[in-house]
């Protein structure tokens, strides 16, 4: 659909009525609520500039209760979307409850996080990272890192460039090992880079619908009239105009374009630095090769959605293989590439796990459901039934 233009007649004339509308929006909204879920938690924001000019915005974890007791850093980077806020907010009581520490950055590009170099790889990224939780006073020595999708490329490269930092590792749905030949082989939904970037950063109603129903395993179908509105009002007042009734009654009719981006919103962030994210989206896939991916020693928990049709599971079979006895992979049944967002009560409690006792091996969410369990629960119990003795 292409754009409206309203009459210069409609602009507000007065950027109080913009602030007001602005404050009634359901999204911006749900942003500040993410906000206030890490304040509450007692994490405090952040910035650490760097020599090169970057800047690095970062969420702290508040300090231990007993002293005695210090909690376990964990680094949360996030994926090729929204800020960080968006993506952990849900993660935060839970792992503080297991004594966990959360240092949660925004990447480059992403949220407040900017930088001035050219530089648009996956090891820029992770060494921007390492910089800037060791400029931090008091930085930890060692951290567990947790990185889904795009933060999982970070991650891998923080892992490898950094050992001596990085104690353990878990990817969630990071296709690391994917390779350029595997989108003209077929392995993907797009075939050639610029169909990937044009999917990951939608600029056409039928772009974001595409994305969401291949990120998500089942999208929802619920779409209230009041985030239409909203999603009308927050578009027009980015183009500086109010809409008109006709272009009212366009947008209306075309409801299931609009429900499609509120579902991603939270997923992609279309119209902020979108040349600097499609520059990431080119210097992590052209001319990628497993043959060049090395090797890391750390422990590794690969986590991925059965039903992941960004990253298929090919890739997560592929990355076990790669890494070895080191990995374990443990594949979420039901769940699709947003995985945060589909299964945050099952990725949450396999992370507390691996990362507080790394001695439990974690079960996979396949072999995890009731009627899976009353059925070993009987039959492990029939195998063990001895004829000679009695049951009671």
């Amino acid at each position: 659909m292409p754009p409206l233009s309203p009459p210069a007649s409609l602009t507000p004339a007065a950027g109080g009525r913009r602030r007001w509308k602005c404050r009634l929006s359901p999204t911006i909204a749900r942003d500040r609520c993410y906000t206030r879920s890490f304040r509450s938690a007692g994490l405090r924001p952040a910035a650490i500039p760097l020599p090169d000019g970057a800047v690095v915005h970062l969420w702290l974890p508040p300090p231990a209760a007993d002293p005695a007791k210090p909690l376990y850093p964990v680094l949360l980077l996030h994926g090729f979307g929204a800020q960080a806020t968006w993506q952990w907010a849900p993660f935060l009581g839970p792992l503080l409850a297991a004594g966990l520490a959360p240092y949660v950055p925004d990447l480059v590009f992403f949220g407040a996080s900017s930088s001035p170099a050219a530089d648009r790889s996956p090891v820029y990224q992770a060494a921007c990272v390492a910089a800037a939780m060791a400029a931090l006073p008091g930085a930890p020595q060692r951290y567990a890192v947790v990185g889904v999708s795009y933060g999982g490329f970070v991650a891998y490269h923080l892992a490898h460039a950094f050992p001596a930092a990085v104690e353990r590792l878990v990817l969630v749905a990071a296709g690391v090992c994917l390779e350029e030949a595997d989108l003209a082989a077929g392995l993907f939904a797009v075939e050639d880079i610029a169909e990937a970037a044009s999917l990951l950063l939608p600029q056409r109603p039928e772009d974001l619908r595409r994305l969401v129903g291949l990120t998500f395993c089942r999208p929802q179908r619920f779409m209230p009239s009041c985030f239409i509105r909203d999603y009308i009002r927050v578009w027009w007042f980015g183009a500086k105009v109010l809409p008109t009734v006709s272009a009212l009654n366009i947008l209306r009719e075309n409801w299931l374009d609009l429900y499609v981006f509120l579902c991603a919103i939270d997923i992609v962030m279309c119209t902020e630095n979108v040349k600097e994210k499609r520059e990431l989206l080119y210097a992590l896939i052209n001319g990628r090769k497993l043959s060049d991916l090395p090797k890391i020693n750390q422990q590794t928990l690969i986590i991925w959605g059965e039903q992941d049709r960004v990253f298929p599971l090919e890739l997560g079979l592929r990355l076990k293989r790669h890494l070895g006895d080191t990995s374990e992979l443990i594949i979420v049944k039901n769940a699709g590439h947003a995985i945060n967002r589909e299964k945050p009560a099952e990725l949450c409690r396999l992370i507390k796990h691996y990362i507080v006792d790394p001695s439990v091996k974690c079960r996979d969410d396949r072999k995890g459901s009731w009627k899976n369990a009353i059925k070993r629960f009987v039959g492990s119990s029939l195998r063990k039934v001895d004829s000679s003795r009695p049951l009671l």
